[in-house]
């Protein structure tokens, strides 16, 4: 018998609506794709999370958008610009990038500060960070050292990838970054997780979130196992012409 329920699962997921190449139309299919499988958020591009958030009102499943995606690179003005914006939209989750050149160059407190503004702003409205390492990029001082940063900014996720790097979650990092940091601080995966088998272990090993494009063939399995049905064919809503 299996040891978790759906639920345990699907509100993992962080249904990634992210590829520049998708139109309106993929990602209207994609969100009403989000909202039949119950995940825990759609994360998409900020141009569309306006929209994205008024066809999730009255859903469980949590509009969430990105900062400084992907490289991480923008300025910290720009980056609080677009954290105020996305808020200001109803976003409630915040996947930001950390500043990777500066992590590299060793600018600690570049990225200290960063992270820290952007963790604030969000939980004085009530919203909440997860704060990107890219870690394909980084070496294991690199990593252990943004998760002390990320909990002592009281950040509520630290996240391995973009999924838009040279490489995604590892089982070598999550354990890495489970090892160091603290609750109420959380773990969440990107890249690397593509199906049942690989969802269930990280979340037997505490992980809590999951990023993924692959939404529909990994619950898909989990309903299988379960013996739940099928969720059935997706109808998008029309696409809005504004977006």
């Amino acid at each position: 018998m299996s040891s978790f329920q759906y639920a345990d699962l699907s509100k993992m997921i962080d249904h990634s609506l992210l590829n520049p190449t998708f139109t309106n139309e993929q990602l209207e299919a994609g969100i009403q794709l989000a909202i039949a499988h119950d995940v825990g958020s759609v994360c998409i591009m900020p141009y569309y999370h306006k929209r994205c958030a008024e066809l999730l009102a009255g859903t469980t499943v949590a509009p969430s958008s990105t900062v400084g995606f992907p490289h991480g690179g923008h300025a910290t003005r720009t980056k609080l610009f677009e954290a105020e914006r996305l808020i200001e939209e109803g976003c409630l989750e915040l996947d930001m990038v950390t500043n990777i050149s500066a992590v590299l160059s060793g600018n600690w407190k570049l990225v200290e500060q960063e992270i820290d503004a952007i963790v604030k702003m969000a939980h004085v409205a009530n919203r909440r960070v997860k704060v990107i390492f890219e870690n394909c990029y980084l070496n294991s001082e690199q990593k252990i050292r943004l998760c002390k940063i990320c909990c002592a900014s009281q950040a509520d996720w630290v996240k391995t990838s973009t999924g838009y790097g040279t490489g995604g979650a590892t089982m070598e990092d999550l354990q890495l970054m489970l090892d160091n940091v603290k609750a109420p601080v959380q773990v969440k995966a990107a890249g690397g997780i593509r199906d049942c088998d690989a969802l269930i272990k990280v979340w037997s090993m505490g992980v809590t979130r999951v990023g993924s494009s692959r939404t529909s063939e990994m619950l898909g399995e989990v309903r299988n196992r379960l013996g739940l049905p099928p969720i059935g064919p997706i109808v998008a809503a029309s696409a809005a012409s504004n977006y």
